[in-house]
C-alpha cells in the first residue's frame, strides 16, 4: 500500500518527512520540479469534438431529415428550384449553429479560467496563493472557513474542524476531523485524519498534503 492510501494512518510528521517536506512547507524551486514530475493536480480537460463532426452534427436532426427528404422528392419531381431552396435554408441553419457552438465552447473556456480555484499554501515559510492545479505532494496548505478543500490532504493541525463530505458520505452532517490517525481499515468516509477534495478526489492519489 502506497503513502497515499496509507496515510491516514500514520502520524502527521511521518507523512510530512516521508514526502519529503517540512513544516514550513516546500521551496519554490522544489514545488516547481515537483509540479513537472506529477503533472497539475487537475482532471484532464475534455476533449472537444472536431470541427468537421461539430459541423455534420448540425443535421443530426429529424427535422432536418425530413427537409432533405423534401428536396429529394422536389428534385425527382424536376422542381430544382425548390429543391435549391430548401437545401440552402439547411445548410445556413448549419453554419448558424455551428457559429454559435463554437462561441459557446470558447465563452466556457473563458468562463473555466476565470473561476480557476486557488489555494493557500505555505513555500519556505511563507503564505501564498497559487492555483489549485498547480499543489503539488509535500504542500503544505492552508483552509479557513468557507474554503473548497483543492485536493486530497493529510491533516497536520485541525481545531474544531468541520467539513461536508456528502459526496463520500451521503450524509449532509459535515464530517469532523481532527489531525490523529485513522484506523488503518477506516474507509473513505472515516478518515477523520483526511480532507479530501470533490473535484478532483481519486482514491489512488493525494496530490497535495
Amino acid at each position: 500500500m502506497d503513502m497515499a492510501q496509507r496515510s491516514h494512518a500514520l502520524p502527521a510528521e511521518e507523512v510530512v518527512s516521508a514526502l519529503g517536506s517540512y513544516p514550513s512547507g516546500l521551496s519554490a524551486q522544489e514545488a516547481a520540479q515537483r509540479l513537472r514530475k506529477h503533472g497539475p493536480n487537475a482532471l484532464p480537460p475534455p476533449t472537444g469534438r472536431h470541427p468537421v463532426f461539430r459541423f455534420l452534427a448540425q443535421f443530426n436532426s429529424a427535422l432536418i431529415y425530413f427537409l432533405l427528404a423534401g428536396a429529394g422528392a422536389a428534385w425527382a419531381l424536376g422542381h430544382f428550384v425548390d429543391a435549391g431552396v430548401i437545401v440552402a435554408v439547411v445548410l445556413i441553419n448549419a453554419i448558424v449553429g455551428f457559429v454559435q457552438e463554437g462561441k459557446a465552447e470558447d465563452a466556457l473556456a473563458a468562463i473555466r479560467k476565470m473561476i480557476s480555484p486557488r489555494a493557500h499554501v505555505l513555500r519556505a515559510g511563507r503564505r501564498q496563493s497559487v492555483p489549485a492545479a498547480e499543489l503539488v505532494p509535500g504542500d503544505v496548505v492552508l483552509l479557513e472557513a468557507g474554503d473548497r478543500v483543492p485536493a486530497d490532504l493529510r491533516l497536520l493541525r485541525a481545531r474544531g474542524l468541520l467539513l461536508e463530505e456528502a459526496a463520500l458520505t451521503g450524509e449532509s452532517v459535515a464530517s469532523a476531523k481532527a489531525e490523529g490517525p485513522a484506523p488503518a481499515d477506516a474507509e473513505l468516509g472515516d478518515r477523520t485524519s483526511m480532507a479530501y477534495s470533490e473535484r478532483w478526489w481519486r482514491p489512488d492519489r493525494a496530490p497535495g498534503w
